[in-house]
């Protein structure tokens, strides 16, 4: 079983950057991967970025390669979403989820709260 709360969301201008967080609990932690997602009104939970349990591996949806970096620290039981050069596309509520390392809703067994992001133009 793992829990997880998202943290660091808010209200930043076009261009600027924004950390979220993911605090997670649970002694398993460092067997998922973990994954962000977000979504917007009225659109559906799309994949943004995930990591690897080894954190050898990472994958990026093509929105956001080259402006998101995702990490964590399985000491902390912590993942981090570094998100620079933002867009008004990028606003939505973000979800940090664990499971397996997977593009898709269904490959995550577990889901945070989730933590708003708004982008001004």
């Amino acid at each position: 079983q793992v829990q997880l709360v998202e943290s660091g969301g808010g209200l930043v201008q076009a261009g600027g950057s924004l950390r979220l967080s993911c605090a997670a609990s649970g002694r398993t932690f460092s067997s998922y991967a973990m994954g962000w997602f977000r979504q917007a009104p009225g659109k559906e939970r799309e994949f943004v970025a995930g990591i690897s349990w080894s954190v050898g591996r990472t994958h990026y949806a093509d929105s956001v390669r080259g402006r998101f970096t995702i990490s964590r620290d399985n000491a902390k039981k912590m993942v981090y979403l570094q998100m620079n050069s933002l867009k008004p596309d990028d606003t939505a509520v973000y979800y940090c989820a664990a499971g397996i390392l997977s593009t898709v809703v269904g490959g995550y067994d577990y889901w945070g709260q989730g933590t708003q992001v708004t982008v001004s133009s």
